[in-house]
């Protein structure tokens, strides 16, 4: 690659970009605040070695990963992806109270439906 052409983790490093670079497929110039995060929180030198020890159609997965992984952490020091997840299982069980909830009402409502018929045909 070009100086010109260079990814956003051997920008924000000040390194010339080699053609085989790890980084580039990953962490795109056009992006340069999601190779920040992972620097700030992993280090170039541990995000380069974990990608380098999977195979290539893993890479991008892991990438995005690390990358959720830094920007939850950056924003919230203490939890991380932790406080995430913790909301989502929150929601996840309010979900499921609603749908008993839901399933106790259509229950009761089922069991009257006969009466109901009945006193509608009555009128």
């Amino acid at each position: 690659m070009s100086t010109s052409s260079r990814c956003a983790a051997c920008r924000h490093l000040r390194r010339r970009c080699p053609s085989d670079c790890i980084f580039a497929p990953y962490f795109p110039a056009s992006d340069p605040h999601r190779f920040a995060c992972v620097h700030k929180i992993y280090g170039s030198s541990k995000v380069g070695n974990m990608l380098q020890g999977l195979p290539v159609e893993l890479r991008a997965e892991a990438a995005d990963a690390i990358c959720i992984e830094a920007q939850c952490r950056v924003q919230d020091p203490v939890y991380g992806c932790v406080r995430m997840i913790s909301l989502l299982q929150q929601q996840i069980q309010n979900a499921e109270r609603q749908l008993v909830k839901a399933r106790a009402e259509i229950a009761v409502l089922s069991s009257h439906a006969p009466e109901l018929r009945h006193h509608v045909q009555d009128i």
